[in-house]
């Protein structure tokens, strides 16, 4: 599988994701963004970026729950809630949302 972005072809694999997480920059993400549906704005942005820090970091796509205390931690406890992150990534706040940052499915996602 794959998706075209500027006139390049970037593998995934059968559910979406990067193959090489070298491919992924904000065009290869609004690309991704918009086969799940959704558009890219701010606080997306805001998320998508805390998950790529999160993941140089730690070298792990965090669960939902796991992400939720660490988006709290960091960008404050309003953020840092189910209800939020499901208004954005509605299929899923780690899965959905690591699939647009390129990374890796979460551990522990279905």
């Amino acid at each position: 599988m794959a998706i075209e972005v500027g006139g390049k072809t970037i593998e995934t694999d059968e559910e979406g994701y990067l193959v090489n997480l070298s491919d992924w920059n904000e065009e290869v993400a609004k690309k991704l963004a918009e086969e799940e549906g959704l558009e890219m704005n701010d606080e997306r942005w805001e998320i998508v970026n805390f998950l790529r820090d999160y993941y140089n970091e730690y070298q792990i796509a965090p669960a939902v729950r796991v992400l939720t205390k660490a988006v709290g931690k960091r960008l404050g406890k309003e953020k840092g809630t189910s209800k939020y992150l499901y208004e954005l990534f509605p299929y899923g706040p780690a899965k959905q949302a690591c699939k647009i940052a390129g990374l890796p499915k979460p551990t522990g996602c279905v």
